[in-house]
């Protein structure tokens, strides 16, 4: 496949779009072009775990970038004993934290065991009428700045267990920790976050750090073109 139609991009990156293991093999076999799908189906993801680590929009872009250019070059080294979001993730997550580390900004923090949550989701959103649609995004810029007030290593953790829904296993994987490490950072997290404003304000999680379609196609076209020369 030399080209796709934008509208076939999207369609095929979505949920019950063509299954990651199949869009490797094709990237694998020449059809270069596929990459896209997998760089749609989880700039939302990278972008987040990456705005977690580092705390900021910028950077969070260019690490996605530079993710999704280690992948392709190791992409034959994929051996599908994880899931591909799974290896994807993990190599975002390293591509943060080596920056992080190059600006001084990471500390690793000895986490102590606390007993795991009740497992009440203290942030669901119930359905808001468009009489409250203007507060809602004002509550939304509330909820991302008092995020981006977690320690780094909560947050990473709280950004991909409970934004983007992963499993604590998966969590561990993406980010080198035992599970027991996640529990207790998600933990940590959901107390420091608890209290009266998410009371307040009902935000749901879900909405935090999105990452929005003008910027997935830019981070697209930038990895495309940095991957040019090894397609040649």
């Amino acid at each position: 496949m030399a080209s796709l139609e934008r509208a076939e991009v999207l369609a095929l990156a979505k949920p019950g779009g063509m299954p990651d293991q199949e869009v490797v093999e094709r990237v694998l076999a020449g059809e270069v072009a596929l990459y896209e799908i997998l760089m749609r189906r989880y700039n939302q993801r990278l972008y987040r775990v990456a705005r977690a680590i580092l705390g900021s929009d910028t950077e969070a872009e260019d690490v996605m970038q530079d993710a999704y250019v280690r992948a392709y070059v190791h992409l034959n080294q994929f051996a599908g004993r994880a899931k591909f979001s799974t290896w994807l993730t993990k190599i975002a997550v390293h591509e943060a934290l080596a920056r992080a580390r190059r600006t001084r900004r990471f500390e690793v923090v000895d986490s102590r065991m606390e007993p795991e949550s009740d497992g009440m989701n203290y942030f669901a959103s119930p359905t808001r009428d468009p009489e409250r649609q203007l507060f809602d995004q004002e509550m939304k810029a509330l909820l991302e700045a008092a995020l981006d007030a977690l320690p780094d290593e909560y947050r990473s953790v709280f950004v991909l267990r409970e934004a983007e829904g992963m499993s604590t296993a998966e969590t561990a994987e993406a980010l080198g920790l035992s599970e027991e490490a996640v529990k207790t950072r998600l933990y940590r997290a959901r107390v420091m976050l608890q209290g009266d404003l998410f009371e307040r304000v009902g935000a749901s999680t879900r909405s935090a750090f999105e990452f929005h379609l003008s910027r997935c196609d830019r981070v697209v076209a930038e990895v495309f073109k940095r991957i040019a020369p090894a397609t040649a």
